[in-house]
């Protein structure tokens, strides 16, 4: 997955939560997530996501994509355990979940550009 952003093209390694089983386990009981790692949970048609945080040891950044692959918005360090709800804030068809404070550091910003296969563009990584 490649993320077009102000200061290039930005390569992630990720891994897909394309069931439901492993959009629930997430990145649960993680302990570290490289810089450039993260997990994509793509979701077959705009809407409204809500997330949390629960049994996820690390502070993540979601980002949540349209279905054009255009970032929406970003919710930057997550408390990690918290079960408080982390919502898109409009129709969103994926959530990339990274490294907490990787947006900010590689320049992330909301109106960058997904390539990934899910949005219709290339870049399958």
């Amino acid at each position: 997955m490649e993320i077009v952003a102000a200061g290039g093209v930005l390569a992630f390694d990720v891994e897909i939560a394309d069931t439901p089983a492993r959009q629930a386990m997430g990145l649960m009981y993680r302990t570290e997530l490289p810089e450039r790692t993260g997990m994509l949970f793509p979701y077959p048609a705009p809407r409204e996501i809500t997330m949390w945080m629960r049994n996820t040891y690390i502070p993540l950044d979601m980002v949540f994509i349209r279905a054009d692959g255009t970032v929406h918005r970003i919710a930057e360090m997550t408390e990690p355990h918290s079960e408080e709800i982390v919502a898109s804030k409009g129709q969103v068809t994926a959530v990339l979940e990274i490294a907490g404070g990787a947006a900010r550091r590689l320049g992330l910003k909301p109106g960058d550009k997904v390539q990934h296969p899910h949005f219709g563009t290339a870049a399958p990584r």
